[in-house]
Parts: structure tokens; sequence; C-alpha cells
């Protein structure tokens, strides 16, 4: 699994946990880079597809912040 699609794992993991509430802010893209070891690029691939799944959504010049939506069926 590459591992971008790993960190929107952990992450999606974190947010249908309760770990991470709607209205939370993300983690910056540095932070998240630093903590697991990946290139930006790679994290930012990751949060796109959590934001094309509805889970997250970017403000600009905010960060990225929890949606409260599940994915269908949770």
């Amino acid at each position: 699994m590459p591992p971008w699609e790993q960190l929107a794992g952990i992450l999606r993991g974190r947010i249908e946990s309760g770990e991470l509430q709607p209205g939370d802010r993300i983690p910056s893209v540095v932070s998240l880079a630093q903590e697991y070891d990946l290139a930006a690029g790679t994290v930012r691939k990751a949060l796109g597809q959590l934001q094309r799944e509805g889970l997250v959504e970017s403000r600009v010049g905010w960060g990225t912040f929890v949606t409260g939506k599940l994915s269908p069926g949770e």
C-alpha cells in the first residue's frame, strides 16, 4: 500500500474513532510529514483523498479541519 494511502487510513481511523472530532484542526502538512517521515507531497495527497471522501475540508489560511461526515455505512 502506498504511503499516502497508509497515512489516509491512519487519519481516517482517528476521525472515525472520535479521536479527531468535527471542527478539530488536522496537524499541518509539515507536522504530519515530520511525524510520519514522509514528503510534504505525500501528506497533501493523503489529505486530498480525505477531502474527496468528505471527511476533512481545507480552509485557505487556516488549515484542514474535520467535517464530521463519516463514510457511507459508518
